[in-house]
């Protein structure tokens, strides 16, 4: 088995070679045939998350190195553990890695992805930057008939974390317009999702320019760049105080610049994991009855939910470019420069 593994926080990652691993009990194992590059990959791989004020959140100690990278995962069925079920040998599936320890509240109400004891593969276990993959069970592998791979594997985190959000937003945003702040390959899986979920106008916000045109094809309706100087009276043009938001960047000018201009009522939700610390108004939440949440992926039964609509044909295709595994280096650094349009997904 061939690995593409962190063997030093921040340092190019290295090529392991090991004896595939067996599956024990519940587990199976996949032959990936595709894994994602997801922007938090370059969090781990750095080993840690910016706080803003110069403070970090260390991850380096949910790891032992070298450790594998990769959480959008697809692959084919090779072999199962003694006690496995619910797949076959030679399924090819899509893996929901957001797993948890299965015995606390979040787990046992179906929220696994907000366990506090997380066996997420790719973050807390070994991922798909890999020849081969061990999945804890055979409920988490979701069968992709012959829908692309590497689009299925998309799915896993950059759909699945879109339509998490959305769904928090789809009461406040429908007949009106949402706004999208961030046109990676989040924030473009959104504005393609979204199309599928309700009646709906879409602002896509993003500070570069060739991301704005590949949302405009994506379909929304609106584009504006983030440093225009008056791209906060362009919102208020068009919405007149916007309802509902969503932030695909996370980072403390973007939530800023959410929050000025939220209309009274207005629900904005957090996704992205840039980092920083920002500063609001705290009167304002009152005075205008804002609402502001923070949304983590999604659960296996929202996954279920999205891999029916893609099944059925209900969302258009996000622009995928597959590259060879041994590329996992340079495409976290075209990753890093906000290089890439859409996903790139990396094959064996």
């Amino acid at each position: 088995m061939k690995s593409y593994c962190i063997k030093k926080y921040g340092a190019p990652l290295e090529r392991v070679d090991t004896d595939t691993p067996v599956p024990k009990g519940d587990e199976v194992l996949l032959a990936v045939v595709g894994c994602g590059v997801c922007h938090s990959d370059l969090h781990i791989w750095e080993g840690y998350f910016k706080l803003g004020g110069g403070r970090k959140s260390d991850l380096s100690g949910i790891h032992q190195l070298p450790f594998t990278l990769g959480h959008e995962i697809t692959g084919t069925v090779k072999a199962l553990g003694p006690t496995a079920s619910e797949v076959r040998e030679g399924d090819n599936v899509v893996v929901y890695p957001w797993i948890g320890c299965g015995e606390c509240s979040d787990c046992q109400s179906g929220q696994e992805q907000l366990c506090n004891y997380p066996k997420n593969l790719g973050i807390n276990l070994a991922g798909g930057y890999a020849t081969h993959v061990i999945v804890p069970h055979g409920r988490y592998l979701l069968n992709i008939g012959n829908l692309a791979s590497e689009l299925a594997a998309t799915y896993a985190c950059s759909g699945l974390t879109a339509y998490g959000a959305l769904k928090k937003l789809k009461s406040k945003a429908e007949g009106a317009h949402l706004v999208i702040i961030g046109a990676g390959g989040v924030g473009l899986a959104a504005v393609k999702i979204v199309k599928a979920m309700m009646q709906i106008k879409t602002v896509v916000v993003d500070i570069n320019p060739v991301k704005l045109e590949a949302a405009a094809a994506a379909g929304a309706e609106h584009i504006i760049n983030f440093n225009d100087s008056d791209a906060r009276k362009q919102l208020y043009q068009l919405t007149g105080g916007v309802r509902a938001i969503v932030d695909f960047v996370g980072s403390d000018e973007t939530v800023n610049f959410a929050f000025g201009v939220l209309g009274t009522g207005g629900h904005l939700v957090i996704v992205g994991l840039f980092g920083g610390a920002a500063k609001l108004p705290t009167p304002m939440f009152p005075l205008k009855n804002l609402t502001l949440m923070g949304s983590y992926v999604g659960s296996l039964e929202e996954m279920n939910e999205l891999m029916s609509m893609v099944s059925a044909g209900k969302i258009d295709p996000l622009p995928v470019l597959k590259r060879p595994l041994d590329q996992a280096n340079n495409t976290l650094r075209d990753l890093e420069k906000g290089n890439i349009v859409g996903r790139v997904v990396l094959t064996p």
